[in-house]
């Protein structure tokens, strides 16, 4: 028997709970990883924005593929599904916080962590991950525990905020967005040293040309760069591709592109600053002139911008790209995710789909 997360929003984890509770489903990119699960495994289910475990599910049957609606109209996108038994389903306010004091100290992942680290978050960064199998049978009994006693969690005002749902009306679907909260601009400390955000685009372009892949860099970056990274056989000098001059200056300025041949397979856009707009203002300016164009866009930053990373790419003015909402193209990927991706020694025999194990979405 394995435990594996299963990721909600606020909005699926309500749509879930007005279901019949039966069918669990995960977006196209989980396909392969979905059938290392067997029916007696469990899903552990897991609530972002306000981290908290709410739910266990019994696998039955699967995976299967089907675009049958599952509590949406239509243009349903958690097509991998699997028949589940719901052994345990909470209430938001009785769902236990990841940083609950017998919970932070009871999973291996966050026990010896102080409660500001951000070290345990790569852990719930996806759906189906594994769980060691102490912490899944630790979190089973917690949650069949919890269900018995019901105790309350009260959610603090900032929590309630989180599960406030704002929407937009598309003329093909509704569209969930979110509406940041203005704060206080903070200044970029001058950096002596190369700054963080040239060593990750370095890092991108390296990973990238240890799998066979073309890079391009910014011409303005390069110098920087290539103080960092020393293999420049990769490096392209101009793109081979044939757009319009707006088109292509608006592509020659993204942080790093991986391309295969003569085509874009990856685009990355680094933000260190604490603002995080410009890169990902950058992928929805190209959407926007190319929204035919089929590659896949990241937003790179440190796990403390994550959140605010999802936030910015759900803004309404991105839910109405003609393409379709760009929380649904572009995904996060962490500092961090990608040093333990670069640490990996058979990079040279891995596809650039392997970053699709690291991405995050903007549920």
């Amino acid at each position: 028997m394995a435990y594996c997360i299963d990721l909600f929003s606020p909005e699926t984890y309500e749509a879930f709970g007005r279901s019949s509770r039966d069918i669990s489903g995960f977006r196209l990119r989980h396909k392969t990883i979905a059938h290392r699960i067997k029916p007696g495994d469990n899903f552990v289910c897991y609530l972002t924005r306000v981290s908290r475990w709410f739910g266990l599910l019994e696998v039955v049957e699967g995976p299967f593929i089907s675009d049958q609606p599952i509590f949406v109209a239509e243009n349903d996108p958690f097509v991998v599904r699997f028949r589940v038994r719901p052994k345990v389903w909470l209430n938001i306010d009785n769902a236990v916080p990841i940083h609950d004091e017998g919970v932070w100290n009871g999973l291996s992942f966050t026990q010896g962590l102080g409660k500001g680290s951000l070290g345990w978050t790569g852990k719930v960064r996806g759906s189906l991950v594994r769980l060691d199998d102490c912490d899944g049978k630790f979190l089973a009994e917690l949650l069949e525990a919890q269900a018995r006693q019901g105790k309350v969690y009260p959610l603090d005002e900032q929590d309630r905020r989180k599960l406030v749902t704002h929407i937009v009306n598309r003329p093909d679907k509704v569209v969930t967005v979110s509406v940041p909260e203005s704060t206080v601009s903070e200044v970029e400390e001058i950096e002596t040293e190369t700054r963080e955000s040239t060593k990750i685009q370095a890092l991108i372009a390296r990973i990238g040309a240890r799998m066979g892949l073309s890079i391009w860099i910014p011409r303005g970056d390069r110098g920087a760069v290539l103080k960092e990274w020393k293999d420049q056989d990769h490096l392209l000098d101009r793109l081979p591709l044939n757009y319009d001059d707006t088109t292509l200056r608006t592509i020659e300025q993204i942080d790093v592109l991986w391309l295969k041949g003569r085509s874009i397979v990856r685009a990355f856009e680094v933000e260190h600053t604490t603002s995080v707009y410009s890169g990902i203002l950058r992928v929805a300016d190209l959407l926007a002139l190319q929204p035919n164009m089929d590659i896949k866009l990241h937003i790179v930053a440190p796990e403390t911008k994550r959140e605010k990373v999802f936030q910015e790419v759900r803004r309404p003015v991105f839910s109405l790209l003609e393409r379709g909402p760009l929380a649904e193209y572009c995904t996060y990927l962490s500092y961090d995710s990608l040093r333990e991706l670069g640490a990996q020694r058979h990079l040279a025999h891995l596809s650039d789909s392997v970053l699709d194990e690291y991405a995050e979405e903007a549920e």
